[in-house]
């Protein structure tokens, strides 16, 4: 379902957000079964919107997008791209299949309350919260019994930056600390285990190095700066691990 198709909140050009996911079932062992919400340029390829530096519009500052190509390069994604995403897989997908008119609209507040009832919500699977209006977010989760999200979107003043709701990406010990003086948890990427600060980070608990103890669905750790609980830190992963940075 189309839950939201407008401006970003970053810089105002078109995006859409698809919710997917419906199904009580999912094949992804880390997330479990949870809704999830794909944030996409609407009117440029997802593959050609990272090369070119265009999906700042949905990613904005995120450091883990990549360094920008030229377009006569033959390459089809940014240089030195750290994001485990892999955008020709399911981002492509729900962006081809909006342009094949493959999605009915979710419209109005009730709409979103009962497509959120009872169900886990991931607010971002690709692209950042803070990019989507936070009245979105807001009806989604009405009803819903939980979610996670994660936003990088600390310096822009027009993103919709929900701390409540998601996860302060910190991309520093440095930035991590600032987060914590101010109230708020982090999740981090980290380059080891031995990287973790230990008073204030624990492993997230469906990760490889943690033992894929849970998933997601059913930790609900990473949901933002309104539990009480440590910060949340992942050892580098997927195939742009060697790109990333603690």
């Amino acid at each position: 379902m189309i839950i939201y198709d407008g401006p970003s909140m970053i810089d105002g050009v078109p995006i859409i957000c698809i919710a997917t996911g419906f199904k009580s079932n999912s094949s992804n062992i880390k997330t479990g079964s949870m809704i999830q919400t794909w944030i996409l340029v609407r009117d440029v390829d997802p593959r050609d919107a990272n090369k070119l530096g265009l999906d700042y519009s949905i990613c904005g500052d995120c450091p883990l997008k990549g360094t920008p190509r030229k377009a006569s390069e033959p390459e089809k994604l940014a240089k030195d791209r750290p994001c485990y995403v892999q955008i020709y897989q399911a981002p492509l997908n729900v962006w081809k299949t909006y342009h094949r008119g493959g999605y009915e609209y979710a419209t109005g507040h009730d709409a979103l309350v009962n497509l959120g009832k009872a169900r886990l919500i991931r607010l971002g699977s690709y692209g950042d919260p803070a990019a989507v209006p936070s009245y979105i977010w807001d009806s989604l989760l009405t009803k819903s019994v939980g979610r996670t999200g994660y936003t990088h979107q600390h310096t822009i003043p027009s993103a919709d930056t929900r701390y409540d709701l998601c996860m302060h990406s910190a991309d520093s010990v440095t930035d991590a600390r600032k987060a914590w003086d101010n109230g708020l948890r982090t999740f981090r990427v980290i380059d080891s285990v031995s990287s973790m600060i230990k008073d204030k980070e624990i492993l997230c608990p469906a990760s490889k190095e943690a033992g894929y103890r849970t998933t997601c669905d059913s930790c609900k750790l990473c949901s933002g700066s309104n539990i009480s609980a440590k910060s949340i830190a992942i050892v580098a992963h997927g195939s742009g691990a060697k790109y990333a940075y603690a």
